[in-house]
């Protein structure tokens, strides 16, 4: 499957919409900082693999802005501990 994830910030978030259902990973950005605050994905769609869709583009996108990462989402901080080619991202 594959799934088309895209930032929407006016919301402060990057979201995919899969079978009618908004997942989302929401954001801060502030001092060239973003920081991951919260990860939703309906109970629809577990098991898909959207949450670590949202996470590679949301750090993809992180990457090219020249963007530092704080993960304060529980997901977003166990994705980056599970790859250690994102940990570089990590604001000191």
């Amino acid at each position: 499957m594959t799934v088309e994830v895209a930032d929407n910030p006016q919301k402060h978030r990057f979201e995919t919409t899969v079978d009618g259902h908004t997942a989302f990973a929401e954001y801060r950005l502030a001092d060239k900082v973003i920081t991951f605050t919260h990860t939703l994905v309906p109970p629809e769609l577990e098991g898909k693999g959207i949450a670590s869709a949202l996470a590679r583009t949301a750090l993809k996108s992180a990457r090219d802005r020249g963007l530092k990462v704080i993960a304060q989402c529980e997901f977003f901080a166990s994705y980056i501990n599970r790859h250690p080619e994102e940990q570089d991202l990590l604001s000191a």
